[in-house]
């Protein structure tokens, strides 16, 4: 049976809303047009999978380069999803702090190897140009389009909130909310690992000090955040510890 007509919603074609005509966002539109979509769509999803691909590959690359183990970039990537999931449901927004959590040290492509992997102090000099791979990062990502939000992460995941932090100084909520959240990951991780000059420390040793840090390294709301999921980045930590160890 022939209902009212309408237009499609993309080639404005006059059309009927029979049987064979499909919906989405709210609005009909024809087989043809729809059938366009479902494949742009497809070939959309396929296009992200790629992309996750060579950017986990990436980043893996990048780590082995400064002989981090664990998969570093995509374990605090993965980590820091914990606490996004827990204040946003927004899956685009989720997706770019997933993004900007794996790429955060992007920038440290541009890094000398003298500098990056030197094993002494550094010097004050080194440490200018060290300092500058947040803005280097942002500089790569920055050009992709549907990197805004991720590149905005990468710039300011060394911001602290007290605003004694770099590339820009920023304080408060002026550091964007996904960098926030980063930055205890980011912390966790580096504390729960093993380093040359110590062991890794204990989950709740290393909680000690996100909370000590809380108001002047980290966003009071974002360590709010990390305690709420304490139990599960908790297990998340005990499991890359047992695989460290081989237990």
């Amino acid at each position: 049976m022939i209902k009212q007509s309408s237009r499609c919603r993309m080639c404005t074609k006059q059309i009927a809303e029979s049987s064979y005509i499909s919906e989405y966002d709210g609005v009909f539109c024809c087989e043809r047009c729809y059938l366009d979509y479902m494949i742009q769509k497809r070939s959309q999803h396929e296009r992200d999978e790629m992309q996750m691909v060579m950017g986990e590959a990436l980043v893996a690359a990048l780590d082995a380069r400064e002989s981090e183990t664990g998969m570093h970039s995509k374990r605090v990537a993965c980590h820091t999803q914990v606490l996004a999931k827990h204040v946003s449901k927004d899956e685009e927004w989720l997706k770019q702090v997933y993004w900007g959590s794996l790429l955060h040290d992007i920038g440290k492509i541009a890094i000398p190897d003298t500098i990056l992997l030197k094993k002494g102090a550094l010097t004050e000099e080194e440490w200018s140009v060290m300092r500058s791979h947040p803005q280097r990062g942002y500089d790569i990502v920055a050009a992709v389009p549907f990197m805004s939000v991720a590149s905005k992460i990468i710039l300011n995941h060394e911001e602290r909130y007290d605003g004694s932090g770099y590339p820009q100084g920023l304080s408060g909520d002026d550091i964007p909310w996904g960098a926030r959240l980063f930055a205890i990951i980011d912390t966790l991780d580096a504390m729960t690992s093993d380093r040359p000059y110590r062991r890794a420390m204990l989950f709740d040793v290393s909680k000690g000090e996100i909370l000590r840090m809380s108001g002047s390294q980290f966003d009071p709301k974002a360590v709010e955040v990390f305690i709420a999921e304490e139990a599960a980045l908790r297990e998340m930590v005990d499991m890359k510890c047992a695989i460290v160890s081989g237990a």
